[in-house]
């Protein structure tokens, strides 16, 4: 798939003013912490005998892909609009020494395609040590990353410096189980110029129906 930058037109975006009020006057980023209901999706890939790490990222970068506010950037000529689509940049942990390293896949819509370029990358990138497993990442991407360590109740991030950074940084824990259903904690941080609590929560919600769905498309 290619990628296409789309610049935004400031005289006739929707979110122009709103944009500038969070992005010069009160420069705000937030975080909405919720937990997701992953039981259908965990039996189905157990009954599969597929990973779940890839199969959960799946249903995140669908989401994010379905809304455009979560595909926000600025491109190399310093204009703000969205992508097409953006690929998921994620960790991968290096159990020996308790390092992590940064790599990126390609993104597929189609569920198998997906999945098996993201278990063929961890192989290929899964002993390259350093914070960039994997090189030349593309403009249009999301930073995911899994802490399976913990169930959080509740995880927010910021920076200390001012960027022109857009993206959402999304962060998901270890599941575990809750009046008969399997949960996972999810946090999903946001700059406010590019996106209100309405779309975040929709991007949330929209990641809860895929889970609940997976029989839709996990064929």
């Amino acid at each position: 798939m290619q990628a296409i930058f789309q610049p935004v037109n400031p005289k006739e975006w929707e979110r122009q003013s709103y944009f500038n009020y969070f992005d010069t006057i009160v420069k705000c980023k937030y975080t909405i912490n919720a937990n997701v209901d992953i039981t259908e999706l965990l039996a189905l890939s157990k009954e599969k005998k597929i990973k779940f790490f890839p199969v959960f990222l799946y249903a995140v970068m669908r989401s994010v892909n379905q809304n455009k506010e979560f595909r926000m950037s600025y491109n190399d000529k310093n204009q703000l609009g969205y992508w097409n689509y953006v690929l998921p940049s994620y960790t991968i942990f290096h159990e020996d020494d308790k390092t992590f390293s940064d790599v990126w896949s390609e993104y597929h819509e189609d569920f198998k395609s997906f999945y098996e370029i993201i278990i063929s990358d961890i192989e290929k990138y899964k002993n390259v040590k350093g914070i960039k497993a994997r090189l030349n990442r593309p403009a249009n991407f999301c930073s995911i990353s899994a802490l399976p360590w913990l169930s959080f109740t509740s995880f927010s991030q910021d920076t200390y410096e001012a960027s022109n950074f857009m993206f959402p940084l999304i962060r998901f824990g270890k599941y575990f189980e809750q009046g008969g259903s399997t949960l996972i904690p999810l946090a999903v941080f946001v700059n406010h110029a590019v996106a209100d609590g309405y779309h975040t929560c929709k991007l949330i919600n929209d990641i809860q129906e895929f889970a609940r769905d997976s029989k839709d498309w996990m064929l």
